[in-house]
């Protein structure tokens, strides 16, 4: 352990309720990086070596840069307990450093070889006391100059098999202290071309919390001087958070914080190993969007569902769950089937085409693609098309032609697959990868 670290350690030790004995440390050149043992491995620590101050927010075991996770039933009641009131909206929740009762998530493995950190935990449902996750969380972080490169796990264990509707996860969910109450993201339709970057709205509804799609893949909590933390989600584009009270110091105690996380409407199996990254940066303001500019995803979004789901949902189709392998398998049991592909950012010139390899079977004999262009709030039927579908039940590439619609245009950020109109006893889709190209020869 470096001086800068054992000084640290011995401050932190002095706080009440800070744990710091078990504490786990990752440093290099130009940051520091804390886990405590005792809030489930939760990140309770970042600060640059220059001057060492902690930017992230401990006020309660609510805050931190911790994993939390959301299914239903909604309310979750476990153990006799139900929840508050103000926490029914909630559902099932574990959360990894711990409950509102302030209890703590458990810390079942850990490894630190100066270089990464991997640990296990058990978390806690936030508005229950003393109730375990039916789940355990995984981490693994590293350094990277003056980024946290991580990798998170949910591997769900639950007895209530329920297939519960996709919910808003946070991906993950970051508190920083109350000087770094100015809440930026770059928000337009021509990302990585150095337009400027803007305040993200505040909520109009009273409620602190605003939601945004960052087409840049980053959203970030910065001081006046535009330095602060940033958080990059690559592949998504999602993103909720905002400031609550009032700015001040930077006080790991205050109250008062700044939010963000990474947002995804997820479907979690029962049994589902759910995994995903992120990156917090510490730094100015075009440091975090240089590291966002080299996660950027090359060429227009696909998605191969050879283990997964692809951060894709549903509504009105019956789903074979977890473990997916090779393909998702749905079936027809509603009328007005949907699949719903994640946020994401590309432009419609990138993408004349979209090539989908599928097998039906069915006597419906045509599906419904719609795209959301950027800047609106949902799916119109003027920006969609019908294409015509095989109900063999092989598997066939189907290329669908968007470039000569005239509202395929511009920027554009989520679609929606209608794979039939109706229910169908007995019918299916097995779908196998969805991709938007440029195809030449068509």
């Amino acid at each position: 352990m470096s001086l800068r670290s054992a000084l640290l350690l011995a401050l932190l030790t002095a706080l009440p309720c800070a744990h710091a004995e078990r504490m786990s440390w990752l440093e290099n050149e130009q940051i520091q990086l804390g886990v405590d043992l005792d809030r489930g491995g939760a990140i309770t620590f970042l600060a640059a070596q220059a001057d060492g101050a902690n930017v992230i927010n401990n006020f309660d075991l609510g805050r931190q840069v911790q994993l939390s996770f959301y299914g239903g039933p909604v309310p979750f009641e476990a153990k006799g307990q139900k929840p508050a009131e103000h926490w029914r909206h909630l559902g099932w929740n574990p959360i990894q450093s711990g409950d509102d009762f302030d209890n703590r998530g458990r810390v079942l493995q850990h490894e630190n070889d100066g270089r990464r950190l991997h640990l296990v935990c058990q978390p806690l449902q936030w508005p229950l006391n003393q109730v375990p996750g039916d789940c355990t969380f995984e981490s693994w972080l590293e350094l990277d100059g003056a980024v946290v490169k991580a990798r998170a796990r949910l591997n769900n264990a639950r007895t209530d098999r329920t297939l519960y509707p996709a919910r808003l996860q946070e991906l993950p969910a970051v508190y920083a202290n109350a000087a770094f109450h100015r809440v930026v993201s770059y928000q337009g339709d021509r990302p990585f071309t150095n337009a400027p970057a803007t305040p993200v709205p505040a909520a109009r509804s009273g409620h602190p919390w605003s939601f945004w799609t960052g087409t840049e893949g980053w959203s970030a909590l910065l001081n006046e001087a535009d330095w602060g933390l940033g958080l990059i989600t690559p592949g998504r584009v999602d993103f909720t958070g905002g400031f609550a009270g009032r700015p001040g110091p930077n006080d790991t105690r205050g109250n008062s914080t700044g939010y963000l996380a990474g947002q995804g409407l997820e479907i979690l199996d029962a049994n589902i190993v759910y995994e995903f990254r992120y990156e917090l940066v510490l730094g100015s303001l075009q440091a975090i969007r240089e590291r966002a500019a080299q996660a950027r995803a090359q060429g227009p979004p696909a998605w191969h569902f050879g283990r997964d789901r692809q951060g894709w949902h549903h509504r009105h189709l019956g789903d074979a769950g977890w473990p997916i392998q090779d393909h998702l398998e749905l079936r027809f049991e509603a009328d007005d089937p949907q699949l719903f592909s994640p946020l994401t950012f590309w432009r419609a010139e990138d993408a004349t085409h979209l090539v989908i390899e599928a097998a039906f079977s069915t006597r419906q004999t045509q599906a419904t693609l719609f795209w959301q262009a950027h800047g609106e709030s949902d799916f119109s039927g003027e920006r969609s098309l019908t294409f015509p579908i095989r109900g063999d039940g092989a598997f066939h590439r189907l290329v669908v032609s968007l470039a000569d619609h005239p509202q395929y245009r511009g920027g554009l950020v989520r679609l929606r697959l209608d794979p039939v109109g109706q229910a169908e006893p007995g019918g299916w889709l097995k779908l196998r990868r969805v991709e938007l190209a440029k195809v030449q020869g068509h």
